[in-house]
């Protein structure tokens, strides 16, 4: 009869510390099946959608979710970048961000510290990236959703999914979570520095646009600080490239139905810019973490559109900073922030040095002590 000594138990293994990266998720291919597999999740959230249940679940899975994905097809395929999930560009990008601040933080921090990826809706799902750390021994994590404007319906449903998995542990792990890191000084310089390398390599655009993912407005009345975090990002990112009143603006694309969204709407203000006189512009949306359908698809092609249409002569999308080294080092310096504790402080040479010779000091020391106590 065996006894609980001879059991592998996984709390007998050194304990390790990692990263949870969260996005939003993407269909797994360019098709209305995919898309729908995708949507039915993200569009059932209640931090989403906060419409009373039995009418927005009618519209739902009356109108949107049997219509809705075959138009999204063709978006989704005008930016598919090859066969399989990681022909989606958010996906692509993502596994870029997780591969890259891994290395970051092993170069950093001289620790091997795990980072898995996760996504809200679709795969890799929550459960699974968390399964990812548990098989590594790791019993304590940071979680950062890749939303640098906190909302509830993007970091507030990711945290949700996390904490969902969670209730379901047996062991609990460690979990701190980062909120928000839009006025994150490492970011707004990244964002900077991929303008300045954009204008350096197109030139300068008479007008630069900043813009962010919408919310419904009643969101912001309800006391979501999205609104405020995004205008924050602008400002900061227009101190820092020293640019002129009026040569910027801020706007909000992405609405879906008639209840009011954050305003000015995007794809109003742009048709507008191009009318007012601006020949050339310059568009960035600071939200996205990733490049994906928002970005690639309205913004740099139905938007670029929209602007020659209404007189505009040059239309230029700023990329997102996806895997960019800037980008994965300001989120290795977040990150790192909040594994503060965790994990031992990554020595220099210096003090590895002035460690090894404080040890052969104390050696001496005892051995010369060992000679005095020595009777004569």
């Amino acid at each position: 009869m065996s006894d609980s000594t001879s059991i592998d138990l996984p709390h007998r293994a050194p304990v390790k510390t990692g990263v949870l990266l969260l996005n939003l998720g993407t269909p797994e291919a360019p098709t209305p099946s995919a898309i729908r597999r995708y949507l039915k999740p993200f569009l059932s959230d209640r931090r989403v959608v906060e419409l009373p249940r039995p009418l927005w679940l009618t519209i739902l899975y009356a109108f949107i979710l049997p219509f809705r994905p075959r138009k999204l097809a063709h978006s989704y395929g005008s930016i598919w970048m090859q066969p399989g999930p990681l022909g989606s560009p958010l996906m692509h990008h993502s596994v870029q961000q997780r591969d890259g601040l891994h290395a970051w933080l092993a170069q950093k921090l001289g620790h091997d510290v795990p980072v898995a990826l996760g996504m809200t809706y679709g795969k890799p799902d929550v459960d699974s990236a968390i399964a990812e750390l548990e098989a590594q021994n790791v019993r304590r994590f940071v979680v950062l959703p890749l939303y640098p404007q906190y909302s509830a319906s993007s970091g507030g449903a990711a945290l949700d999914a996390v904490f969902r998995v969670l209730l379901k542990r047996r062991w609990m792990p460690e979990v701190r979570t980062i909120n928000s890191y839009h006025d994150e000084p490492a970011l707004i310089g990244a964002l900077a520095q991929s303008i300045r390398t954009h204008w350096a390599t197109h030139g300068r655009g008479d007008h630069l646009l900043m813009s962010f993912h919408s919310i419904p407005r009643q969101y912001f009345t309800k006391g979501d600080p999205y609104f405020c975090f995004c205008q924050k990002t602008a400002r900061l990112l227009a101190e820092a490239l020293e640019l002129p009143a009026g040569s910027w603006s801020v706007s909000f694309q992405s609405r879906l139905g008639r209840q009011p969204w954050l305003q000015p709407y995007t794809d109003l203000v742009i048709p507008q810019l191009a009318r007012s006189g601006v020949k050339t512009m310059d568009v960035i949306c600071p939200g996205f973490a990733a490049d994906c359908l928002e970005t690639l698809e309205e913004v740099a092609l139905r938007y670029r559109e929209d602007f020659l249409e209404a007189g505009g002569q040059a239309f230029r999308y700023i990329p997102a900073l996806n895997a960019d080294p800037a980008h994965i080092d300001a989120l290795g310096q977040l990150v790192s922030r909040h594994l503060s504790g965790w994990l031992p402080a990554a020595e220099s040479a210096d003090d590895s040095a002035a460690r090894v010779a404080r040890a052969r000091q104390a050696q001496a020391q005892m051995q010369h002590e060992t000679l005095l106590d020595r009777p004569a």
